[in-house]
């Protein structure tokens, strides 16, 4: 597995271990694939690029699958990574019929969003409809994934700060508190030489 440097070498950039899992069992087309690659997530990539933010990214085959209880089970994680999983749809135990195009969480031990490459959207209106996979992203650097959802009014003020750094990045490239709070983030993630992970079975992953 990756092993990387978590710091950036300045205060201008961070570089970030990120762990892509594709859902082997994504009922997702080969166009549908294409699209979300070339409209969603290089869109993402370039983004976070222009705030002084790449990513170390080790990609994998992996599958999304059930608990006897329905909760979700995620298959190839890593701890000591940001996961992030590429399927057909977020897991209806968190879904709940809402048609999510993507959600982030601490669990199970990982730090992991989910991302639906069926709804999965680029940026389209400022402060309203951001990128998807920047928008979850920003949800675990800004530390919202560790910090219990107290109410609805709490949750919807979450939404709209992600939205709100998404947009600045997007439009101006603004990222100084981003890179802050995600370096601070990252110190949260087991380090390389303490990792445990849900390899078990896993074909081997490859770093793009």
């Amino acid at each position: 597995m990756l092993s990387v440097a978590r710091m950036g070498t300045s205060e201008g950039h961070l570089e970030i271990p990120i762990h892509r899992v594709m859902d082997r069992n994504a009922r997702c087309s080969p166009a549908e694939i294409s699209h979300f690659f070339r409209n969603v997530w290089d869109e993402a990539i370039q983004e976070f690029a222009r705030g002084g933010i790449t990513f170390a990214i080790t990609d994998q085959s992996g599958e999304v699958l059930k608990h006897p209880s329905g909760k979700p089970r995620f298959k190839c994680l890593q701890r000591d990574a940001i996961n992030v999983i590429l399927t057909d749809r977020v897991p209806l135990d968190w879904d709940k019929g809402r048609s999510l195009a993507g959600v982030a969480v601490v669990y199970e031990g990982y730090c992991l969003c989910v991302i639906s490459m069926r709804e999965a959207h680029g940026n389209q209106i400022p402060f309203v409809g951001t990128n998807t996979v920047i928008h979850e992203l920003l949800h675990i650097f800004l530390h919202d994934v560790f910090v219990a959802r107290t109410d609805l009014t709490h949750g919807q003020s979450r939404e709209a700060r992600a939205d709100y750094y998404a947009t600045k990045l997007w439009l101006f490239g603004s990222a100084d508190f981003i890179r802050q709070e995600a370096r601070s983030c990252l110190r949260r993630l087991p380090q390389a030489n303490n990792k445990s992970s849900d390899l078990d079975g896993c074909p081997a992953a490859s770093k793009s």
